[in-house]
């Protein structure tokens, strides 16, 4: 005989009800992950125990994005049922409950991420907590390694800017010590040539004596004993006075 269909019911036994429990929800989120798996579907599971605690599954990375996705169609399928009659101050009551709980699951998520009531997670949660974080951890290092390059790409720009300038100026400066040479050098060349000038100019002729040495030498070369007596016969009186004596004995001697 085939097996015939189990009445649905609860289960008295505590013990049973939560052996049960822990089974069928194992079951029914390999379920939802099969589903998303094989439909590439968007599945959202949300399951509250009867002590109020929380197991969530999400094929999505986070819960949020389907349930945005969710809100906006229950809203356009409403406002489509209604022929687009609704007021918004109709809608606003309905989705204040809606808005109160999604922005308490945020907070606790918050709160999760911070590392705070983590007692009530399992250990299927905590995993999925750890590898959130590590993803959002993954993006922050991307992000953080990406605008390093960045700052490091703009500072070898600058830096090679700077370089081009400071050969441009080391450039202008050689230009101006090579100019400031060149003057030096053309300046002692002129000064060297005003000394070699005036080192070249005659000194003025001595004044001429009374009776030069030069006069006696050329009588007695040129016209003998007879052309200097003649010459010193010419010279006045007073010339005579300036030959020494022993110059006077021996013309004298020469005409005797």
């Amino acid at each position: 005989m085939g097996r015939g269909r189990v009445q649905l019911r609860r289960i008295e036994n505590k013990i049973n009800r939560q052996v049960t429990f822990s089974k069928r929800r194992t079951g029914l989120l390999k379920k939802a992950h099969e589903i998303s798996v094989l439909c590439d579907a968007d599945v959202a599971l949300i399951v509250f125990s009867n002590k109020g605690k929380l197991f969530e599954f999400s094929s999505d990375s986070s819960m949020e994005n389907i349930l945005e996705k969710y809100e906006r169609y229950s809203y356009s399928e409403q406002h489509f049922r209604t022929g687009g009659a609704s007021e918004p101050q109709d809608i606003w009551p309905a989705e204040y409950p809606k808005l109160m709980s999604r922005l308490e699951v945020l907070q606790r998520n918050i709160r999760h991420f911070t590392g705070q009531e983590l007692d009530p997670l399992s250990f299927r949660e905590l995993q999925r907590l750890e590898h959130q974080i590590d993803t959002a951890l993954k993006r922050v290092r991307v992000r953080k390694n990406q605008l390093m390059h960045n700052s490091v790409s703009e500072l070898q720009k600058k830096q090679k800017a700077l370089q081009e300038q400071n050969s441009l100026l080391a450039k202008k400066l050689q230009e101006k010590e090579k100019e400031k040479t060149l003057n030096e050098h053309a300046q002692r060349g002129q000064q060297n040539l005003a000394q070699n000038s005036s080192a070249f100019i005659l000194p003025p002729p001595p004044p001429q004596l009374p009776f030069p040495a030069l006069t006696i030498g050329r009588t007695f070369q040129d016209g003998g004993v007879g052309e200097y007596t003649r010459a010193h016969q010419t010279q006045p009186s007073s010339s005579s006075t300036l030959m020494p004596p022993w110059m006077i004995r021996h013309v004298n001697g020469l005409e005797d």
